[in-house]
């Protein structure tokens, strides 16, 4: 999923190679934000990945060397005004969308994706930023976009503004409907964007908050790490429940053609170590295996240069809203946070446990966790 992406931005030739499928009737220039999504979207899944230290296998390790180069090369080409693959950061009300997805990325691998870019690369990337934030942000999931936005900022230690991050996080208060859900904007809406958006945005932005030692930062921001992770990890048990014995699941709402990044908390939340008790790490792993080995491996998928193509489960460009092309695909990156576990990490080491419902529709007669709380 990621090598055409990374080979071809490093390269300079992503506006090049990649193609740029949209909705059959579209009339959007999808062709002006496409690249960007492309780049954010693959970096934010692999993310975890190239930031890991851990004694892996010999292949494993070159290859996990050669993306981290090529992430890198990609992110200065990104912002370098003289490459053919520069990218424009507000161009494009999307911009603010995408520019927050590579920012979210950073914020997960740190050393990788900011600490080793060179001086020049950093100034440009924080200036393209910037530009983000006229784009104004719909009082919905959005919010978290200009959010992650100034996280960024602030972990890059630039001139980081507190009033979108407090809005983000006292409106999605609002939103928050219980049982780890949070409604996108005030209304309920029955998609995935509690796992797309919200949910991983809240978890990065709080998590770096917390962690920082920026004297602006207020405590009681600090104060809603265990609050976000106790409703993610409601949530990630309620995704286990909802796979079923054969990988399918509920295929609703709008942008299913995110795919496998459905099921980005349950991945997250077992790549964070913090999996409540009543859900192995043998059990995560085996429903997220499901959940990519029905998805990504349906014929049509890729194309025949290996680009993502529209669809759902396989090539099927009437699923897709206006809003999306080739590059939001890559959000289907997500399912793989776990790959920041190292090999010998529970989730790995564990033996595959049969998933809950699995069990369920094998007859077998036993209590599927329910949350007590009311």
């Amino acid at each position: 999923m990621a090598r055409p992406v990374l080979d071809a931005l490093a390269s300079g030739q992503l506006r090049a190679r990649m193609p740029v499928e949209k909705a059959p009737g579209c009339n959007l220039p999808r062709e002006e934000v496409s690249h960007l999504e492309a780049l954010g979207r693959t970096l934010v899944g692999i993310a975890p990945w190239l930031e890991l230290e851990a004694d892996l296998p010999a292949a494993e390790a070159t290859l996990q060397q050669e993306f981290r180069e090529k992430a890198r090369q990609c992110i200065t080409n990104a912002v370098d005004l003289e490459s053919a693959d520069y990218l424009d950061f507000a161009g494009n009300q999307q911009a603010l969308v995408d520019a927050a997805f590579l920012c979210q990325a950073i914020l997960r691998a740190p050393k990788q994706l900011w600490g080793l870019l060179d001086a020049t690369t950093r100034e440009r990337l924080i200036t393209e930023v910037m530009t983000t934030r006229q784009i104004k942000a719909f009082d919905t999931n959005w919010l978290l976009f200009a959010s992650t936005v100034e996280c960024f900022l602030c972990l890059a230690e630039a001139d980081w503004k507190p009033e979108p991050i407090e809005r983000a996080f006292s409106r999605h208060e609002d939103f928050y409907l219980g049982e780890g859900m949070y409604g996108d904007g005030p209304k309920f809406h029955w998609d995935y964007y509690n796992s797309y958006v919200i949910q991983p945005m809240l978890l990065d932005n709080v998590d770096l908050l917390n962690r920082s030692c920026d004297t602006r930062i207020p405590q009681d921001w600090k104060d809603k790490w265990p609050i976000v992770l106790n409703r993610a990890q409601r949530y990630a048990v309620m995704q286990e429940q909802i796979i079923g014995p054969d990988g399918t699941f509920p295929l609703t709402g709008r942008s299913m053609t995110y795919r496998t990044g459905a099921f980005q908390v349950l991945a997250d939340v077992s790549w964070r170590n913090a999996l409540p008790e009543h859900l192995p790490y043998g059990q995560a792993r085996h429903a997220l295996s499901l959940v990519i080995n029905r998805l990504l491996d349906a014929p049509g998928t890729y194309d025949e240069n290996d680009w993502l193509q529209l669809g759902v489960v396989g090539h099927q460009p009437h699923t897709a809203q206006t809003y999306i092309s080739t590059g939001s695909l890559y959000l289907a990156s997500t399912i793989f946070l776990p790959l920041g576990l190292a090999p010998d990490h529970p989730f790995w080491a564990d033996a595959l446990i049969p998933t809950t419902a699995q069990r369920l529709w094998a007859s077998e007669d036993f209590q599927p966790y329910v949350e007590s709380k009311l």
